[in-house]
């Protein structure tokens, strides 16, 4: 039994914690009396005019470096446009948009425009009549009606009062995009980035009359050489429906998204993992607070193996090549339409310029590219990348796989000599080009002259004792008609004229076709990526080269990705990778005899008055093959050159291709100025022999 004092203890210790109780109901209550009578109508007033939202914190995408560290493709900051929904009426959207899209364009930057009709003339932008006939279906217009009636169905639609119709029409598109990509009152739609100071200042200027408008400070991308290297870089654009499906936890609707090149193969490298931000806003816009809530992972750095300089100087070359031909620099004029230029380090595979023409430039395509400009761009076919996606007939550049075959199976030796009469018996009894030209055969050749000076005779009899499936499986060893495995998406595999080709054909000709063949025609279709690595090869004496152009990727935090990780994410992008190993083995006599004859090329053959007094030694080999017929009915011949230097110790091997570039002889200019850059070389003056008898060999 409890005594007298812890009795009086325990009943102390019940009425103080009574009393604390009691104290802090007191000023539960107190405080409640004053945040809903005393202060309820200034706190609900103040609950009423704020508003919550998250905003994603954009992560930088990576940088495509070349492989000095020079920067080709970044992200900077700049002012990006932004529209929230708000309670603006139809009226004043219309006049905010219309005063928007007067203030871009004033400076000059670019807007999102996705309304599918052009005025002055009136016209559907859209690629099928199935594409156009769904559109009108989905916003309830008739399928016979004109553009120009679909036009103004729309201009209704939006309630759209003005008369003047251009600025109708900028109107439209701005409503037509916002209705199509969404926004919310929480959630924006950049309608325009990387917009100039002035248009930024400006916006903010007359915020009154651009009700849901604002200018963000955001990252870009820039491509800071314009459209160098364009079709290696690729570019970025808005994400499409189908691009977003399935990827609606990586990427908003708007966001940027890699589509052609490095840019959409290593997509998921350079994208890096978006953060997340708290904005405290009032319901009119204006921000009164924000704090981070998930940091932002910046994308991985891609440091490719091109040289930027020898890039320049490749396109450069190419391109001047392409219009000395068709102003008639070497005699005629011939409409070369475009062309390619790899440079191949013999002994890494490393790719140290790859150039397609024509080009363009990455940054059209980031804020919507104009129908305009994108109609130069197909017309041209300036978004193929012409180095991996082009094929083409080699014509005598293949002439190289012939000669080695024929060697290494016996059929011909070193030092036979066969007699070219001019028309070869077999066949088709076709010519060789300098019996068209001269009217009698090169005479006896061994294999050394007979690639000197490109006989055709030589290597029709070549050919006819190997049979298709010895030069094929030749050709094939050097990674001709089949895919490089080059890191680019759309490599093309091309075509090798194959005993499987002449199967798949239903070739009734097996003779005529051995023959083409052997001149690398028939249906010999190769890309300029393939030749570059054969010529390495060839050069490099049977080694195998794997043409690459990823020399590291970079995390943010610095760390290095391993070759394997790179490996395995290649497979799952580009399907398993054709990477060879094993080694050629060419005896040094039968190399001797064919790389010998690569060198008089350039010194005494059909390339030699290009490379005259040049101060190295260079391997090189014309080619030349008909392409069809133009508009006009002329002959459409394709020409290639492709080297190899130094001579004794190759380094790098180049390959040059210019669609209707009539003569092999012509485009050797542009390897030799590649060749003069790589080396450091400063050649004052070159002599060239414009002798009017080039223009009839157009089979070398």
């Amino acid at each position: 039994m409890r005594n007298k004092t812890e009795t009086e203890k325990s009943n102390f210790r019940y009425n103080m914690l009574t009393t604390l109780i009691y104290i802090i109901g007191i000023i539960l209550l107190v405080q409640l009396f004053n945040l809903q009578i005393v202060h309820g109508k200034e706190y609900r007033e103040n609950s009423n005019t704020k508003l919550s939202k998250e905003a994603i914190v954009e992560a930088a995408r990576g940088k495509i470096l070349d492989r000095t560290g020079t920067i080709l493709a970044e992200t900077q900051m700049g002012f990006n446009v932004q529209l929230f929904k708000t309670k603006a009426t139809e009226e004043e959207i219309n006049n905010a948009m219309l005063v928007l899209s007067e203030i871009l364009e004033k400076n000059g930057d670019k807007y999102i425009d996705d309304f599918p009709i052009s005025i002055e003339p009136f016209q559907y932008n859209f690629g099928s009549e199935e594409e156009l006939n769904t559109w009108r279906n989905n916003h309830k217009i008739a399928l016979e009606a004109s553009p120009e009636e679909a036009f103004y169905v729309m201009k209704d639609k939006y309630q759209i009062a003005e008369n003047d119709l251009k600025k109708a029409r900028k109107i439209l598109g701005l409503r037509y995009t916002i209705d199509e990509r969404g926004y919310s009152s929480t959630k924006a739609l950049e309608i325009a980035s990387n917009v100039s100071r002035a248009s930024a200042l400006e916006i903010n200027e007359r915020n009154s009359e651009l009700p849901g408008t604002s200018v963000e400070v955001k990252s870009n991308r820039v491509y800071t050489n314009g459209s160098l290297a364009s079709h290696v870089l690729g570019y970025i654009g808005r994400i499409d429906a189908k691009e977003y499906e399935g990827n609606e936890d990586k990427y908003e609707k708007d966001d940027y998204i890699g589509k052609t090149g490095i840019e959409k193969l290593f997509e998921e490298y350079l994208k890096g993992e978006n953060g997340t931000k708290q904005i405290d806003m009032t319901v009119d816009g204006t921000s009164t607070g924000e704090y981070i809530t998930k940091d932002a992972i910046g994308g991985a750095n891609i440091i490719l193996t091109l040289d930027s300089n020898l890039q320049n100087v490749t396109e450069k070359a190419l391109n001047d090549n392409i219009k000395k031909i068709r102003s008639g620099g070497f005699g005629k004029k011939h409409d070369a339409k475009g062309g390619s230029a790899v440079v191949l380090n013999i002994k890494t595979g490393e790719v140290l310029a790859m150039a397609s023409l024509p080009d363009y430039e990455p940054e059209q395509f980031l804020n919507g590219i104009t129908q305009q400009k994108l109609n130069e761009y197909n017309k041209n076919n300036a978004l193929i990348n012409r180095t991996i996606q082009g094929t083409y007939a080699p014509g005598s550049i293949f002439k190289m796989v012939t000669a080695i075959a024929g060697l290494q199976e016996g059929v011909i030796t070193t030092t036979e000599r066969i007699n070219d009469t001019g028309i070869y018996p077999r066949g088709n009894q076709p010519h060789c080009w300098f019996f068209d030209t001269y009217h009698y055969g090169h005479g006896r050749q061994n294999v050394t002259r007979a690639l000197a000076n490109s006989c055709n005779y030589y290597f029709y009899e070549t050919g006819h004792r190997l049979g298709l499936d010895k030069l094929s499986s030749y050709a094939n060893y050097f990674g001709l008609g089949r895919k490089t495995g080059i890191e680019l998406p759309y490599e093309s595999a091309g075509t090798l004229a194959s005993p499987q080709t002449l199967k798949e054909k239903n070739d009734k000709s097996p003779e005529v076709t051995l023959l083409s063949a052997s001149i690398g025609q028939s249906y010999n279709d190769f890309t300029p990526i393939q030749v570059a690595k054969y010529i390495a090869m060839v050069a490099n004496k049977g080694k195998v080269v794997n043409p690459t152009l990823i020399k590291n990727i970079v995390t943010s935090d610095g760390k290095q990705v391993s070759t394997a990780e790179i490996d395995e994410y290649l497979e799952n992008k580009l399907g398993k990778l054709t990477r060879d190993t094993e080694n050629l083995q060419i005896s040094d006599k039968n190399l001797k005899a064919v790389l010998e004859g690569m060198r008089d090329v350039t010194e005494d053959g059909t390339a030699s008055s290009i490379f005259v007094n040049f101060p190295i030694a260079v391997g090189g080999k014309t080619g030349s093959t008909e392409a069809g017929k133009d508009a006009n009915g002329n002959d459409i011949i394709n020409a290639w050159f492709v080297g190899f230097a130094p001579f004794d110790d190759p380094e790098i091997a180049v390959v040059a291709m210019v669609e209707n570039g009539a003569h092999g002889y012509y485009v050797s200019e542009v390897v030799r100025e590649i060749i003069r850059e790589y080396f450091g070389m400063n050649i004052t003056q070159i002599n060239e022999d414009l002798n009017a008898n080039i223009e009839a060999e157009y089979l070398r």
